[in-house]
């Protein structure tokens, strides 16, 4: 079963604008289906084939005669001696959506992209399936909560009940156990932690201890939604502090990771400089913690930060499903221990917001977002508290209760 992708249009609208469309993102979010669902007039090849692989590795200038455009080009990353020949085909012929690659692999693909295809290629991040495209929602802009957006949501809400949310964060945003009600959630993500292993981490790190690897996955999955320490992600599995960091990049650099940056300005010198860690994909978050259902999850010691990381999420696919590339995005804590969730950044306003998992807000839950009035050049918008309550409703002034459903 296909579920519609709010990534589509975006992918319409690089396409008129260049010539090569590059879409990324975590093993198995569905990145090929998306691209053979948009473009179903290009001609498919996939470089998991390893005869087609050795032919765009060894032949790639006859590789692109053999295969002519338009063209999607699967697992890209594996056959770098392509990018050069795209760049002389599109230099040759100028066409706007003469290819389309996918790949898993950011980091390399990157790399590659910015050596011979740069200005040349549109860029998408594809997420996971998100809570609107669970909803059936049609594409909407990404989440800020002012009057004018939360107003536009009203208007195309669905109804979630309280334990449906706990079991959508518990069961994960991968699209086969989205659509597949009765695909056994521990062996998909049994099978998932192998393959990105064997086909990903040995690319990317050449890590000679995959049970170490595994431990740092797990270690960094229960840490999601604080502060990154890696010397105390290092301590938990006896590896060292740059091999940490090293391994720390892989998980970011395949999407498994993503690290929410502090915000600062010139003066906000008593903020903390190191990130937020947040796993983008709550079920695998909970897979490598141990949390075997949604009940445990929900009633255990990691609910807020699971509750938080999904909001987190959610919020993020919001805006790589609208094509930004880099969401902005920020949190806030000083060393006065002064903390503020997430800051959404909007033509030089400010939104703050709190991510609370219990549905009985209180003013002391925004009390922090008085330090922003205080911070000189910076101009406060609406805020709020998002949780599960049922009801869009004002806490104080311009800050409201913001249910989920509003995401």
């Amino acid at each position: 079963m296909y579920i519609e992708r709010h990534a589509e249009t975006v992918i319409n609208r690089l396409s008129q604008m260049f010539g090569a469309v590059l879409v990324t993102g975590p093993r198995q979010v569905g990145k090929t289906t998306l691209l053979r669902h948009a473009v179903p007039a290009a001609q498919w090849v996939s470089l998991d084939d390893p005869i087609l692989l050795n032919s765009a590795r060894e032949e790639s200038a006859t590789f692109l005669k053999d295969h002519t455009a338009p063209l999607f080009i699967d697992e890209i990353q594996y056959a770098p001696q392509l990018f050069p020949q795209i760049k002389r085909s599109l230099d040759k012929d100028g066409g706007k959506g003469q290819f389309y690659l996918s790949g898993s692999q950011q980091f390399q693909m990157m790399k590659n992209v910015s050596e011979s295809l740069a200005g040349r290629v549109g860029l998408l991040t594809l997420p996971g399936i998100s809570l609107r495209e669970r909803c059936g929602i049609a594409p909407y802009s990404p989440f800020i909560p002012t009057r004018e957006y939360l107003e536009g949501r009203k208007k195309a809400l669905s109804d979630i009940p309280y334990n449906r949310i706990w079991e959508t964060i518990h069961r994960g945003w991968m699209p086969d156990l989205v659509a597949n009600k009765d695909y056994d959630w521990q062996m998909f993500y049994g099978a998932y932690v192998r393959t990105y292993i064997e086909r990903d981490v040995h690319d990317l790190a050449q890590v000679g201890d995959e049970g170490k690897f595994i431990r740092f996955m797990s270690s960094t999955a229960g840490r999601t939604g604080s502060l990154l320490n890696l010397s105390a992600m290092a301590r938990d599995v006896g590896i060292s502090q740059p091999t940490a960091e090293r391994w720390l990049s892989v998980l970011v650099s395949s999407n498994i990771v993503y690290l929410l940056r502090p915000y600062s300005n010139n003066m906000t010198k008593r903020m903390v400089k190191a990130p937020k860690l947040y796993f983008l994909d709550t079920g695998l978050a909970a897979y490598l913690t141990r949390w075997n259902t949604p009940e445990a999850l929900r009633n255990g010691a990691m609910a807020g930060a699971f509750f938080e990381t999904w909001v987190i999420s959610e919020i993020i696919a919001g805006y790589y499903n609208n094509g930004v590339l880099e969401p902005p995005l920020w949190f806030y804590r000083d060393k006065d221990m002064k903390e503020i969730d997430l800051l959404i950044e909007d033509n030089g306003t400010l939104y703050p917001l709190e991510i609370k998992k219990h549905a009985d807000p209180r003013i002391d839950d925004i009390s922090a977002f008085g330090v922003l009035d205080k911070l000189s050049g910076v101009k406060r918008g609406e805020g709020g508290v998002v949780c599960s309550y049922d009801n869009l409703t004002t806490l104080k002034g311009s800050d409201k209760v913001i249910p989920v459903q509003y995401l």
